[in-house]
């Protein structure tokens, strides 16, 4: 795939949002919901899916917003999704039975399909618009840096990043990792050497963060308030993130996957304090020392704005910070099995096992 790819999709999806309906955020609302202790009611059920990208297009420079005539330029010139990733067209009819298996070494697919076909577009929902804030079409969710990108990484990441990508190669139907040695540790070795979204432990894409951020699909969080906690449910796998009111975070040595979060009231808005991180948070590349901030903001009955600063300085050489706005949804936030019991992990280890017992057989 060309590197430019992510940009072409960054850009046509900016496109797209302005040629559909779209969660419009007007802040300053002042008919807003209250608990019974007057303080803003952020309870209810929020679809946060949105074409606007994480990160800004590089083309875009520090371009924070679009008027409505650049974005129309670029949807006409963007092209489609099919010319853009050279995806046929069957890729995306139906694939229910009857169908022959995938050919042997897969059939060219990419991501979490394993190169031998998996999810069409039918269970993608990326969403159908882009946001606004304060009337504006936004770029990007990263507001800072300018250029609405990560900052770059610090040589202690991108070494630690190399060493875990070893791990990681297409899939070639061989033992790839015994190529120099019969005894050579694997990406498959045990279930710990697997990613938490492949155990299940956790949703792909920081879908839980924090920074909370929207997904391929499952994008509805819903949010239960009380004055003592707040707790957010995401749809994707499990997580129930809760926020404890005006307390002190726990002791150093208590680390969770979601960190310790810890809220408090600044006027009308709600801020989430979060450290205390694991190993390998849900925010990709980030590390145990992540320190997020988040500010959750009801703008009128039917929106939340949500706001983000990043800090973990062993990863990026500077703090970032991003914004984008909750939508609420009248849809329910039901169970997400994800492997219902985990019954095809067993079979991604017995699998490597028998392709380490060929690469043996071979020698």
């Amino acid at each position: 795939m060309s590197s430019r790819v992510p940009v072409m999709l960054g850009v046509l999806s900016i496109a797209l949002a302005m040629l559909a309906p779209a969660a419009v955020a007007q802040q300053g609302g002042t008919d807003i919901p209250r608990t019974a202790d007057g303080r803003p009611d952020l309870s209810g059920t929020y679809d946060i899916a949105t074409l606007t990208p994480l990160q800004r297009p590089v083309d875009l420079g520090d371009k924070l917003v679009l008027t409505e005539e650049e974005a129309a330029a670029l949807a006409a010139g963007a092209g489609s999704l099919e010319r853009i990733f050279n995806i046929p067209d069957e890729r995306n009819v139906e694939s229910g039975p009857p169908r022959e298996a995938p050919p042997v070494g897969g059939d060219g697919s990419s991501g979490a399909a394993g190169n031998v076909g998996g999810y069409n577009s039918f269970w993608m929902d990326r969403g159908s618009a882009g946001f606004q804030i304060d009337g504006q079409w936004r770029t990007s969710i990263i507001t800072d840096p300018p250029n609405g990108r990560q900052p770059p990484s610090t040589p202690e990441a991108q070494a630690q990043r190399a060493s875990l990508l070893a791990f990681y190669r297409p899939n070639t139907g061989t033992a790839w990792w015994l190529e120099d040695d019969l005894n050579a540790p694997g990406p498959y070795d045990n279930p710990e050497r697997r990613p938490h979204s492949e155990r299940c432990l956790l949703g792909f894409g920081s879908t839980a963060g924090p920074p909370m951020l929207p997904v391929l699909y499952n994008n509805l969080k819903r949010i239960v308030q009380t004055e003592e906690t707040v707790m957010v449910q995401v749809e994707m796998v499990h997580e129930a993130r809760i926020i404890r009111m005006n307390q002190e975070h726990a002791s150093p040595e208590i680390r969770s996957w979601l960190g310790d979060s810890v809220g408090h009231w600044e006027g009308d808005t709600l801020v989430v304090d979060t450290t205390n991180f694991r190993d390998m948070p849900a925010l990709g590349q980030a590390s145990r020392n992540l320190h997020v901030v988040e500010r959750f903001t009801r703008i009128d009955v039917e929106t939340l704005l949500y706001q983000f600063t990043v800090d973990d300085p062993t990863v990026w050489t500077a703090p970032w910070s991003g914004e984008y706005v909750w939508p609420a949804s009248e849809n329910k936030v039901y169970e997400y099995a994800c492997h219902e019991a985990n019954y095809s992990f067993g079979g991604i280890l017995r699998g490597a096992r028998l392709l380490e017992a060929d690469a043996r057989e071979a020698r």
